[in-house]
């Protein structure tokens, strides 16, 4: 898990007018809440924050104006055409709390012959976990897995201290069976014999 260090300014003005003024300065407006506590109205540099927000479930520790205070991404909006950042909103975390997340699930290995599909079901898994320790992904081994296999939310092997934050018998991946094809021959063949 990855802790990536921003500087970050509270926002005294608000609405449309004012947002847009951050973001031309290369900032991006923001809210962290929890805890709690009374939002707290942020702005952070754009750029870094961008970067940051590659890594999943990133930690930020924030240096509000000399006050320093761990966060994680709870929300992102981004221009639907150009894909910069709009807002951010970040929960507050304590090191050592657990918080629910989503984290992404990877699959490897090859299925079994027969042209089978795979179909993730679900792409992330919810899980709990410690703040400071979230995992980045789950890899899954699907190597050899027939036509009808699953894989169930119980069968992904969790880093100690995470736990399931949903029902063990969920389906994550499932194999389908190959489609099997008309060849393109044979269907001329049957629209020749309906035309005569």
């Amino acid at each position: 898990m990855s802790e990536v260090k921003l500087a970050a300014s509270v926002r005294t003005e608000f609405g449309k007018g004012a947002a847009r003024r951050v973001r031309r300065d290369n900032r991006v407006p923001g809210v962290l809440y929890g805890h709690g506590t009374d939002p707290v109205h942020v702005t952070l540099p754009g750029h870094e924050l961008l970067l940051a927000l590659r890594t999943p479930n990133v930690l930020l520790a924030l240096d509000i104006e000399g006050k320093n205070e761990l966060a994680i991404p709870k929300a992102v909006q981004r221009d639907p055409l150009k894909g910069h950042l709009e807002h951010v909103d970040l929960l507050l975390v304590k090191r050592g709390e657990k918080v629910t997340v989503e984290v992404q699930v990877n699959a490897e290995g090859e299925l079994a012959a027969g042209g089978n599909l795979l179909e993730h079901v679900l792409n992330t898994l919810s899980v709990e976990a410690e703040a400071t320790h979230i995992p980045e992904f789950f890899t899954v081994s699907v190597e050899g897995l027939e036509a009808g296999a699953s894989v169930l939310a119980k069968d992904i092997a969790l880093p100690s201290g995470v736990t399931l934050a949903i029902e063990e018998d969920t389906v994550v991946l499932q194999v389908l069976a190959a489609q099997a094809e008309e060849p393109a021959a044979e269907a001329a063949e049957g629209e020749a014999s309906a035309e005569a």
